[in-house]
């Protein structure tokens, strides 16, 4: 294939998937949920935690800078911290396991005022799941940004979005249109 035809091909897929999504009653319906549950959070003086592994560590990261500093308007920062620490995940990992590493987190900072998203284009990370098992302990909101048939987070989260696709790129590529359009909502509900 050339380049030109593949080119094409990614960005109309990727136009496709929107396009297919858009029109999912359902999945909007749980995006104006999670929509809620971080405004709610954000008014209760809550702390949105974030964390997920490779791409989806730096979906939790962006989503994270988006908060703390701004999306697009002047205001308040809102509370959020990622567990995408190096030297925390390293030394939890070499001292004990790294499956363990977003549990020692969520025990060491949720609260039953916060909020922890998980992203996992699997559905099946079991660091994320572990975290999910921790933050719940102690009455913490659990959201999953998830994609293909949302795995076994799907069960473990109170919210959940699942991007319906087998493309890991494809479900990244949705997973931050989705913190961008949550970033919007919340920095404009107040406004």
């Amino acid at each position: 294939m050339d380049k030109k035809n593949l080119i094409t091909q990614i960005l109309t897929e990727a136009s496709d998937l929107k396009a297919k999504l858009c029109r999912d009653a359902q999945f909007i319906q749980a995006l104006e949920q999670i929509a809620s549950v971080l405004i709610a959070t954000k008014q209760n003086g809550g702390t949105i935690y974030l964390c997920g592994n490779g791409g989806s560590a730096a979906d939790a990261m962006h989503f994270t800078e988006e908060l703390v500093a701004r999306y697009k308007r002047e205001r308040p920062g809102i509370k959020a911290m990622h567990f995408i620490d190096g030297p925390t995940l390293t030394c939890w990992g070499n001292d004990y396991a790294f499956n363990t590493a977003f549990a020692r987190q969520a025990e060491t900072f949720c609260s039953r005022n916060d909020v922890l998203i998980g992203f996992s284009t699997s559905g099946n990370s079991e660091n994320v799941i572990l975290a999910f098992a921790a933050a719940k302990e102690r009455g913490c909101k659990t959201i999953a940004f998830l994609g293909k048939d949302g795995g076994r987070l799907k069960h473990s989260a109170d919210y959940q979005i699942i991007v319906p696709h087998q493309a890991t790129e494809r479900i990244q590529e949705i997973h931050i249109v989705l913190v961008h359009i949550l970033c919007e909502i919340i920095e404009t509900h107040d406004a």
